[in-house]
């Protein structure tokens, strides 16, 4: 019987040394940065991975994170999505099983954090995306969180102000029909604008599908309906070869688009043809104060650019992080109890004062905050233009 208690002993601790549910002896804090490093948008991965990265420097500088009058160490997993659903997808799964993440910040764009978000909901590990706008990143996933407006009210918000700045009464759309962000947004804005314009002024609904990059027989089609200004709600990548065949095609009215468009790399990729666009966004850059002016140069004396929206999002959605995690008080050492504490402190945040602005979280895990029109000059700057408030 001795023998077989001192057999028994062995098994227990390496029972417990290998459970999924206790941490490592350090109890470090780690948060998983789920990023499209390569692919159609890398520019939107190094992004988060630089807002990432300075957080970081700000939290080790603290000497950690202060949970129940105790400082944890805090490691961030960057792992490439490839800007892929299904890379998106293993990325997660891997965070959550294999590197034990406490909580995951990203995907960013809504192909990725949809599926992405059902992953995480379903091993209930809080997941925050700091970009994406589609309704079905959230909906009815008690454990996923956005740091941004959602699609529902983008469309509006642009509908509004084409109708309110210009007056017109017919609009084109041109969208990618194979990418979720675009699609849903694209729905959100002709209901929108028929509803202020009557059924059929959206005079042309124009598709095409994900790298394609010849988009003038669409654009032809556009130009001979009548329209008198082009909605095209896609990524910065896109957007460049969009305007330029469009204005080569003699299109010269106006051409408004979303919070995709918001990238450093638009004007690279863009040039004049950008000059006096507008589209909204969730911050501006030119003539920022206070905290976000901070941010700004601190990133831009970093890395040499003005940080996009993504990047002021992402180190929106870390600070929001990190309160819930000291909010919670308690880092028991069982990941699912503290994974589950994350999320409940999350969803009880209300009035955060983000440098993207003022957000306080729905039952869905959706922030209440506005929105931003923003100009490119002829200098190439996005300057803000007005705000647009729920």
């Amino acid at each position: 019987m001795r023998r077989g208690l001192l057999l028994l002993v062995p098994v227990l601790v390496i029972g417990l040394v290998f459970s999924p549910c206790v941490w490592s002896k350090t109890k470090t804090i780690k948060i998983g940065i789920n990023a499209p490093m390569t692919g159609d948008i890398p520019k939107v991965g190094e992004g988060s991975k630089f807002a990432a990265q300075m957080w970081l420097e700000d939290v080790n500088a603290a000497g950690g994170l202060m949970v129940g009058g105790k400082k944890y160490p805090v490691e961030i997993v960057i792992e490439d999505n490839e800007s892929k659903a299904e890379s998106a997808v293993k990325v997660a799964t891997k965070m959550i099983t294999e590197d034990e993440v406490l909580v995951i910040v990203g995907p960013q764009s809504s192909k990725q954090a949809i599926p992405a978000g059902g992953v995480a909901n379903n091993y209930k590990t809080p997941m925050i995306s700091p970009w994406s706008t589609n309704p079905d990143t959230t909906k009815d996933r008690p454990f996923v969180f956005r740091g941004c407006f959602l699609d529902p009210f983008q469309g509006p918000v642009l509908a509004n102000f084409i109708k309110e700045e210009f007056g017109y009464t017919k609009a084109a759309v041109l969208y990618d029909v194979a990418s979720d962000y675009p699609k849903g947004l694209a729905e959100f804005f002709k209901d929108a604008w028929e509803k202020i314009n009557g059924a059929g002024s959206v005079v042309a609904f124009e598709s095409f599908t994900t790298k394609d990059v010849d988009f003038s027989s669409q654009l032809t089609k556009i130009r001979n309906s009548g329209a008198q200004v082009l909605f095209t709600p896609q990524y910065y990548n896109e957007v460049a070869l969009i305007v330029k065949q469009a204005h080569e095609l003699g299109w010269n009215k106006p051409i408004v688009g979303s919070d995709s468009w918001g990238s450093a790399e638009l004007i690279e990729h863009c040039g004049d043809d950008c000059d006096g666009l507008f589209f909204s966004t969730h911050y501006a850059a030119a003539g920022a104060k206070g905290a976000t002016k901070e941010f700004i140069d601190r990133y831009n004396k970093k890395h040499g650019y003005v940080p996009d929206d993504v990047g002021a999002l992402t180190w929106d959605a870390l600070r929001i992080v990190q309160k819930a995690i000291e909010s919670t008080g308690k880092i028991t050492g069982n990941i699912e109890k503290d994974r589950q504490a994350v999320r409940d402190a999350l969803a009880k945040i209300k009035e955060f004062d983000g440098i993207t602005g003022k957000m306080t979280f729905t039952e869905d895990g959706d922030p209440l905050k506005c929105a931003v029109i923003v100009k490119i000059s002829d200098k190439g700057e996005f300057e803000f233009y007005k705000s647009a408030c729920p």
